[in-house]
């Protein structure tokens, strides 16, 4: 995928270190530059969605209950207002399918377009703390002079309310996702007592906030180049037909510095003009000329620094851009292909396919079997009769009165004892069933049958069965 002609003889390949580490192995702080431009406008406004979806999330209810709540201590999950518990595991397991394949075809065709406008770690690193470092402390030569210079008394306070804020953040952070995984109420509850009450929860608390904090103001890009695996599986997931934020190295090169009034094709100078602006904004500290990268997460920042510049010097915008390596090299623009369209419409099935296997699942889980053991009775009257053991899982956060009817069969269902099965909320209930059919309705050693599990006149499931009836030839 990269662009080798862009590494002269005097030129070290990027391939051979990382941009954020020295030659003794010692870390390079990024000081990236302030980015401004029409990419970034839009990424600030999906940030604002996509953060106060966050943040609001935990107090979103949907037929009272959570929009999302993870509680695997106690193996509860809701998702969209469903109730989900270990009966549903194979939802999980589906999902979990669903999802590599649907990282792959992605990733496939828009490359790490998540990672630039989606990924949490970008969106609070970018649109939060780098922006909150800005206010405080200036832009990035301003960053790395404040850092150079001696402790004085404003390097103190800058240095100190910028932490605190970080702090503060993470711990917002932190008590959001403990919402997610308790719940709304239990977390007011939690913060409203006194502190003592939930010493056990306020630890975990600070050890959370701890680690966010330490993501953010230390770890930084380092999540996107060593730690994220998604990061790592680029290099395989990526072709020359995937779209990336790349540098039109065929137009740009040969680079040379702008000189007013030149015509750069008659001294052979391709557009890239030297600035290095691209490479100032970078949050990684990569050099996007250099070609595709598994530092870059598609942040588009330098598509925004190349084009503001462009503009400035009177040249085509889209030096850098949306592209890929094929549209590049053949001089093609970005277009959907009959490859982008299959594995788009791929991509709409499986997220259509797993929606459905969510919001259609039923509020209830019940089966109903033949008693081991038992052979089929004749009535006095002559009918033909099964005895059913019946379980019905209750998923809802309701009690429940259920009885069951025959479906589409002429026949008879006799509960043993009560007519009503009382299900309490979240939990289970157990009987035995008596279905009683005509002996000439039985024409054969098993019938297929369908049972209604209602609650009132609401028909919650219809469950199918075997009726055993006697051998006719």
């Amino acid at each position: 995928m990269s662009n080798q002609t862009t590494i002269g003889p005097d030129q070290p390949s990027f391939r051979d270190k990382v941009s954020t580490v020295d030659e003794q192995g010692k870390r390079v702080w990024v000081y990236p530059k302030k980015p401004k431009g029409k990419f970034y406008s839009a990424r600030i406004w999906v940030s604002v969605v996509l953060l106060a979806f966050l943040f609001a999330g935990p107090f979103i209810r949907i037929s009272g209950e959570p929009l999302l709540l993870l509680n695997v201590l106690e193996r509860k999950f809701i998702i969209f207002g469903q109730v989900f518990w270990p009966q549903d595991f194979y939802l999980f397991v589906l999902a979990m399918i669903t999802l590599v394949i649907f990282i792959v075809l992605f990733t496939a065709v828009y490359g790490r377009l998540f990672c630039g406008w989606v990924c949490p770690q970008t969106i609070f690193m970018e649109m939060v703390f780098r922006r909150i470092e800005y206010w405080i402390e200036g832009d990035y030569t301003a960053q790395r002079a404040l850092d150079r210079r001696d402790w004085d008394q404003d390097k103190i306070i800058r240095k100190t309310g910028k932490h605190l804020i970080f702090f503060a953040i993470s711990f917002l952070i932190a008590n959001t996702f403990l919402a997610y995984i308790i719940g709304s109420e239990a977390l007011i509850e939690i913060v409203t007592d006194p502190p003592g009450q939930h010493l056990a929860g306020l630890g975990a608390i600070l050890i959370f906030t701890a680690a966010f904090y330490f993501v953010f103001s230390r770890l930084r890009e380092q999540v996107c180049t060593s730690i994220c695996p998604y990061g790592r599986l680029q290099g395989v997931l990526l072709d020359r037909k995937s779209v990336v934020v790349a540098y039109d190295y065929q137009r740009g090169e040969p680079r040379g510095k702008f000189r007013k009034n030149e015509d750069r094709d008659e001294v052979g100078k391709g557009d890239c003009i030297e600035c290095q602006q691209c490479v100032h904004v970078c949050p990684t500290g990569i050099d996007i000329r250099n070609g595709t990268q598994l530092e870059c997460v598609n942040c588009t920042a330098c598509i925004d620094a190349c084009d503001a510049i462009m503009e400035k010097v009177d040249l085509p915008k889209g030096l850098i851009r949306y592209a890929s390596e094929e549209g590049i090299v053949e001089g093609k623009k970005l277009h959907w292909d009959t490859r982008s369209i299959a594995y788009t419409v791929v991509l709409l099935l499986l997220t259509v396919a797993m929606t459905s296997l969510l919001l259609l699942r039923t509020d209830v889980e019940t089966s109903i079997l033949r008693t081991p053991g038992m052979m089929y009775q004749e009535q006095d009257d002559g009918r033909i009769s099964n005895l059913y053991n019946v379980k019905i899982i209750n998923k809802t956060n309701n009690d429940l009165s259920v009885h069951l009817r025959l479906m589409d069969e002429q026949g008879e269902l006799r509960m043993v004892g009560q007519e009503t099965l009382e299900v309490a909320q979240q939990g289970t209930a157990q009987s035995a069933v008596f279905v009683i059919l005509n002996r000439d309705d039985v024409q054969q050693m098993k019938t297929d049958i369908k049972v209604g599990v209602y609650a009132g006149d609401e028909l919650l499931e219809t469950v199918e069965t075997s009726f055993l009836g006697p051998n006719i030839q």
